[in-house]
């Protein structure tokens, strides 16, 4: 019986992992006759989904629809990943969805992130928000996100990641973000490189989908908590974060919204406030000040060099120390060189997560970067030799969310 987080969570761990393929769950979808005819976003892309499909949530929420939105990964709870009009689903709901459809899961093995996905389409079903808004977990093709028609869909950006399943080419990564692309459903897309472009346009020109670029972003200036930019026709929109590739983000949600306009419309306030309302923990989340203690979830190369940027435009005569944990299927060797342009000490750690690299798989990095075991201790130096400098918990999603979860808490000083 699920009745708490915790229990959520053990559940979801029992269910299959580690392969990508969507034959099961076609088959599943097959037999309950499955639909999703409502209003819909899709987003796919290597980073930005998140904060992008958050800022677009917040300006549909202000302009007075009923806005939902399906995210990963979670940090806390498998219940972040749904919401509704702002609140996670209620784990009495998700527990009961379960028990309809466990047999169902268990005949076809379904594995984590499709039980996730379906549980969130079938919530959604009952409540019918005005707008739902669906990030991709993995590429696209056969990602279980991928079993609607939606109204726009955004690839926000393309590079190497998860290429043991994609592909080790853009051009192969690009053909799975591609699979989001629907016949006559607008696309709107960003900086993408060329030969993954072209991939993406050959998509597109198949399916008839109309492509419109992302509009640059103007004027950006670094206050003390917050970047103030301008995006035609507006200007001085304010984000309440010090990441530069928030801007970007955010960019992609009001290009979003203008596309979507003549079907959703919002005024000017909308869009102003659900810029400035937005913030994301662990992305450039700042924990305390003195030092300036950060936590960012950086887990890819091109997400490390979007940190990277932002702690340029950030750092001023303060010395950055980088305390970095990841898992152990990531491409560190690109992450730690782009974090040594900006720091000279870097300290490998671990922590509590099936999937945290260990000591021992950091052995080609232990020449050139310090380990050490105890996260937590780790921290607490750094805090307390360096009280005027920039310290960065980065590497991982989950290792932010959890520094962020115990430092709120008081178990980090």
């Amino acid at each position: 019986m699920i009745t708490n987080d915790e229990a959520l969570i053990e559940y979801f761990k029992i269910l299959r992992t580690g392969d990508y393929q969507r034959d099961n769950f076609n088959l599943f979808l097959k037999e309950i006759k499955f639909s999703f005819p409502l209003h819909a976003v899709h987003l796919s892309g290597t980073n930005g989904k998140g904060t992008t499909g958050t800022v677009l949530k917040n300006i549909y929420k202000e302009a007075g629809y009923k806005v939902a939105h399906f995210s990963s990964p979670y940090l806390f709870s498998p219940r972040e990943m749904i919401t509704y009009d702002g609140q996670s689903i209620a784990i009495e709901k998700i527990a009961s969805l379960i028990a309809q459809y466990e047999h169902l899961f268990k005949k076809y093995n379904l594995s984590e992130f499709e039980v996730e996905a379906f549980l969130a389409f079938t919530y959604l079903l009952e409540d019918k928000p005005d707008l739902t808004i669906i990030e991709c977990g993995m590429g696209g093709l056969i990602d279980a996100t991928n079993i609607f028609t939606p109204i726009l869909s955004i690839i926000t950006s393309i590079s190497l990641e998860h290429t043991s399943f994609l592909g080790s080419s853009l051009t192969e990564i690009a053909f799975h973000k591609a699979g989001i692309i629907k016949k006559r459903v607008p696309l709107l897309i960003g900086s993408i490189e060329e030969s993954a472009l072209e991939v993406i346009k050959e998509v597109a020109s198949q399916e008839k989908a109309p492509i419109y670029q992302v509009g640059p972003y103007l004027d950006e200036r670094l206050l003390e908590d917050c970047y103030l930019f301008s995006y035609k026709p507006y200007q001085d929109l304010k984000i309440p974060s010090l990441a530069l590739f928030s801007v970007l983000d955010a960019s992609f949600a009001l290009g979003a919204a203008e596309i979507l306009k003549p079907l959703l419309n919002v005024s000017r306030e909308a869009i102003y406030l659900g810029v400035a309302k937005t913030s994301l923990p662990g992305r450039m989340e700042v924990l305390n000040h003195s030092p300036l203690l950060i936590v960012d979830g950086a887990h890819n190369p091109e997400a490390t060099s979007r940190l990277k940027e932002s702690l340029e435009k950030l750092q001023g005569d303060k010395k950055i120390h980088i305390i970095f944990a990841a898992f152990n299927d990531k491409n560190i060797t690109m992450m730690l060189a782009e974090l040594n342009f900006i720091s000279n000490d870097i300290t490998l750690t671990t922590f509590p997560h099936p999937r945290a690299r260990k000591e021992e798989e950091y052995f080609l990095y232990l020449d050139e970067f310090p380990f050490v075991e105890d996260y937590r201790t780790l921290i607490k130096e750094k805090i307390a030799q360096y009280p005027e400098d920039i310290i960065v918990i980065t590497g991982s999603l989950a290792f932010a969310g959890l520094v962020s979860q115990q430092y709120k808490k008081g178990l980090i000083k």
